[in-house]
């Protein structure tokens, strides 16, 4: 059985599913499992001691846990831009793609003993994570174009590949990178994206016409439109480097911590401001405005789960390597 957009329906797997869904479940299986493995080697990483069999960088908490908290908060804002790319440019399906390519070559910057291809590595993370992850929940919800219950049901198909990568990941990263070698645990992390970019790859036939750009612009249109966009970014990687250049000599004086601080008053800012906008000049009626105030409420409580969440990869590991016996 197919659908008009030619989605056939699996029959061994997740029977009554689009056979496009063990794909996208083991895709984002293994790129959770890449992610969570080396954010449970981060902070360790960053705090260990320089010297020994298997050394780390030697940074104190303060400062490893700003760098936690930049890579983390980074991670999120730019899912932004790149579910712009995947409307406008690429299609999601591409920039899954290209986003794990992008992941697993950050890992496998990491897994180099040295500081900059460390930190290299994280801003490849980064960059990809921002491409792989809002698109491939896209596709799946693609994959169910009349919606309903079953795209519910796919869903929670879908997220257990997530818990089970996420399960997976800290374990096995964990134990070979703090128990060998950091960097072997982040060569893991990397060898399981590529798995997740393989079966991606082969899974294509299975996704029928799911997660193709669909516009009704012509190509020289989006062609420019992406010459724009590329040349915005290639001017704030050039703004970056030249800030982060002007801080490490001095010039702005500031740390790690001092970026990690501003930048939270900056997001905070922008959503307070964002949230005032929509509800005094949005154009909306009372009832309206009502349930922008409940999304509000929505939104601020489900930052604080999240910032209690991102704990077990900075206090929670802290506290476990140096408060527990784990002999």
């Amino acid at each position: 059985m197919t659908t008009p957009k030619g989605i056939e329906f699996e029959e061994g797997l997740f029977p009554g599913h689009p056979r496009g869904l063990p794909t996208l479940f083991f895709t984002e299986m293994w790129e959770r499992f890449s992610y969570y493995g080396m954010r449970a080697l981060l902070t360790l990483y960053l705090t260990g001691a320089t010297i020994g069999t298997n050394p780390g960088l030697g940074f104190d908490v303060v400062t490893a846990g700003a760098i936690y908290g930049l890579y983390t908060s980074f991670v999120y804002l730019l899912a932004l831009p790149g579910g712009w790319v995947a409307d406008q440019l690429w299609g999601q399906r591409k920039a899954v793609f290209v986003g794990g390519c992008i992941i697993a070559a950050g890992h496998f910057s990491m897994a180099v003993p040295t500081q900059f291809t460390f930190f290299l590595g994280l801003v490849l993370i980064v960059i990809g994570t921002g491409l792989l992850k809002p698109n491939v929940s896209a596709v799946v919800a693609d994959l169910y174009p009349e919606g309903g219950a079953r795209r519910d049901a796919g869903f929670s198909i879908f997220y257990m590949g997530i818990n089970i990568g996420a399960l997976l990941g800290p374990f096995l990263c964990g134990l070979l990178g703090e128990g060998y070698n950091w960097h072997l645990g982040f060569s893991l992390a990397g060898i399981g994206m590529v798995a997740g970019l393989i079966q991606f790859r082969r899974g294509y036939r299975n996704l029928g016409n799911a997660g193709i750009l669909r516009t009704d612009r012509s190509p020289e249109a989006v062609s420019r439109t992406g010459r724009t966009f590329f040349g915005i970014c290639t001017a704030s990687a050039v703004a970056v480097v030249a800030f982060g250049l002007l801080v490490s000599n001095g010039t702005i004086p500031w740390d790690l911590a001092d970026i990690a601080e501003y930048l939270t008053y900056g997001i905070l800012g922008i959503m307070g401001a964002y949230f005032v906008y929509v509800v005094f000049w949005g154009g909306h009626d009372a009832e309206e405005r009502k349930k922008v105030v409940v999304i509000f409420w929505l939104f601020l409580l489900a930052a604080v789960f999240w910032s209690g969440f991102e704990q077990a990869g900075t206090s929670l590991s802290l506290f476990a390597r140096d408060f527990t016996d784990r002999t």
